[in-house]
């Protein structure tokens, strides 16, 4: 399993794209809107906003069932500050609602465009670290897949366990993404685990 198909070719897209490539994964990019009648990728990254999740969803179902579906969303409210309150508990938990037929994972969350570009976390005068891409699924075959690439890609990656531990990568995602908009940190910084 080493196909990767993007939908989303903003900066996660592209990043994630990157990593894939690096990692000696075959990746085919769809913009979010664009028709695509086969994914050829069996892992596919939704690298779209939160709120495009349920039409993407709805929109390539078909083409999803029996496919690995990556969720890189922090269902975030920016106008308000905060993060939005899932009744499901995650977006991802939302989304296997969604695609019954799929193995959803979540993951990318915790990682800027930036550090998995580079493959690296940087700051100010604190060296660098591997990028680090934290895992969650209940399909152990599918967090394996996602993560040898990941870390072919030279970056580190992490399961954390089953998918219902995606409500803290979210919660840890939108930690970052606060700092980061706060200046606490550079968007080429970020979380990283020492093991």
């Amino acid at each position: 399993m080493n196909g990767f198909t993007i939908i989303g070719t903003g900066k996660m897209g592209s990043a994630i794209a990157a990593l894939a490539e690096r990692g000696g994964a075959s990746v085919q990019s769809v913009a979010h809107g664009e028709h695509v009648d086969v994914f050829t990728g069996d892992v596919v990254v939704l690298a779209v906003p939160y709120e495009a999740l349920g039409e993407v969803a709805a929109r390539f179902s078909e083409q999803l069932a029996g496919k690995v579906v990556v969720d890189i969303t922090n269902p975030v409210d920016l106008a308000e500050g905060r993060r939005r309150e899932i009744k499901a508990g995650s977006a991802a938990a939302e989304l296997t609602t969604r695609l019954p037929q799929s193995r959803v994972l979540k993951a990318f969350n915790t990682s800027f465009a930036a550090t998995l570009a580079s493959g690296e976390l940087t700051a100010d005068g604190a060296g660098s670290a591997p990028a680090t891409v934290l895992v969650a699924g209940d399909d152990a075959d599918a967090k394996s897949a996602l993560l040898d690439v990941v870390e072919a890609a030279g970056a580190q990656g992490i399961d954390v366990g089953l998918l219902a531990r995606a409500r803290e990568l979210e919660a840890t995602g939108y930690l970052q993404l606060s700092l980061a908009l706060g200046e606490a940190v550079p968007w080429t910084g970020g979380f990283t685990l020492v093991r």
